[in-house]
């Protein structure tokens, strides 16, 4: 596996070895044993969820404040332009973004440690994704900032308007939400 740090150095990248031939593909997508010493993050993860996206669908930034969790994403369809903020008001990133394109052709996954809200924007006819998370959702806790907050001008690669759940578009300016320390 290659281990990429992005600006946000919390924020990993990873490339796993893909072994092709006449048949597909075989990759080892997570290895506990291994997680933290290749990539230096202590984390247990607890739960799996999956998403199913058509294109134009663009959800988030979603976080939450307690229970915060750190995700490690994967797209098993199509392509997605993912996108993580830094929200911990002490860390010399915040405010920061780092965005990229995950897709399932290159099976690049990335790491998005707690503290950080985290969208994406389907630029697929539709994509399936995959996370897995340190913690357990909460539904209480969840918090979402506005996915084109002009604080942060995420340049989102949109060619029409998103579909966007009514949720997410009630998502709080980053100046007005909740966020960490």
């Amino acid at each position: 596996m290659n281990i990429i740090r992005t600006e946000i150095p919390e924020v990993l990248l990873l490339e796993p070895k893909l072994y092709r031939d006449s048949r597909g593909f075989f990759f080892e997508s997570f290895h506990a044993g291994r997680w933290q010493t290749e990539t230096g993050v202590p984390a247990t993860f607890v739960q799996d969820n999956q998403s199913h996206s058509l294109a134009n669908v663009l959800r988030g930034l979603h976080y939450q404040i307690r229970q915060a969790q750190g995700k490690l994403l994967r797209v098993l369809t199509g392509e997605i332009y993912d996108v993580a903020v830094d929200i911990r008001r002490s860390s010399p990133t915040f405010r920061r973004f780092v965005a990229v394109r995950l897709s399932a052709e290159t099976q690049r996954m990335i790491w998005i440690p707690p503290g950080f809200a985290h969208g994406f924007l389907t630029l697929s006819a539709a994509a399936d994704v995959l996370y897995k998370t340190t913690d357990y959702y909460a539904p209480e806790s969840e918090r979402t900032i506005r996915w084109n907050d002009a604080e942060l001008g995420i340049p989102w690669p949109l060619k029409d308007q998103p579909i966007v759940s009514a949720k997410d578009q009630a998502g709080a300016a980053l100046g007005d939400a909740e966020l960490f320390d």
